[in-house]
């Protein structure tokens, strides 16, 4: 299976490498539309950098974009399993505790669930 794994590692390698080379023309780079920089007189000068670098730097940037989007939207979900297992450890601790300890008899509910554990 590890030489499965770097045979396609090398694929991909040799994909991205021939496509690299392939796409090696400059191309111009602008931060906003000339139009709309015009309007706000703004003069930025485009940037000149080779085609694969541009559609490699958007795929990295979409992937970044992606990777923290599902992280903020799984906030919640990370919130509640934290919340659960802290709940369960404090039943963990009652469970742990004797009613000597208390000073008298034990609650119902504990009693309640050491009877189903």
């Amino acid at each position: 299976m590890r030489y499965l794994k770097y045979l396609f590692l090398a694929a991909l390698a040799f994909v991205l490498i021939t496509v690299a080379l392939a796409n090696r023309g400059f191309v111009s780079l602008y931060l906003l539309p000339p139009e709309l920089s015009a309007f706000l007189g703004l003069s930025g000068a485009p940037l000149q950098l080779p085609l694969f670098v541009v559609v490699v730097g958007g795929i990295i940037a979409g992937l970044l974009i992606g990777f923290v989007w599902e992280w903020l939207r799984e906030m919640k979900f990370r919130g509640t399993a934290r919340q659960a297992e802290k709940l369960k450890k404090e039943v963990e601790t009652l469970r742990a505790t004797t009613p000597a300890e208390k000073g008298g008899k034990a609650d119902d509910v504990l009693a309640l669930l050491e009877s189903k554990a």
